[in-house]
């Protein structure tokens, strides 16, 4: 799917940030499905070694350990719900009728 136009259109009217670009780029699936599933793995990382810092006292400002921890929670959520969303998609066009 070409989406060069969509993009073009998108910068005569004004609205040009960095997702067009990179969604202009030429990415497969897989490599937006891993760069989604890195960015998940890197969050949730960050949420752990804050757990770590809280519990063992190494934590200087609270605040951002525990927004740390939320963001984690959200990008999981996230992306499970967008996995169940695919596999019932999936579900969906294997029970249709040819």
């Amino acid at each position: 799917m070409n989406i060069s136009s969509i993009t073009n259109s998108l910068n005569t009217l004004g609205i040009n940030n960095d997702k067009t670009a990179d969604i202009s780029a030429d990415k497969s699936f897989q490599n937006m499905l891993n760069d989604a599933i890195s960015d998940v793995n890197d969050q949730q990382i960050k949420g752990y070694d804050s757990m770590e810092g809280i519990a063992t006292g190494k934590v200087t400002n609270l605040q951002e350990a525990v927004q740390r921890i939320e963001e984690a929670e959200l990008s999981m959520k996230l992306a499970l719900e967008v996995k169940n969303k695919a596999v019932s998609a999936y579900k969906e066009i294997m029970r249709m009728q040819i």
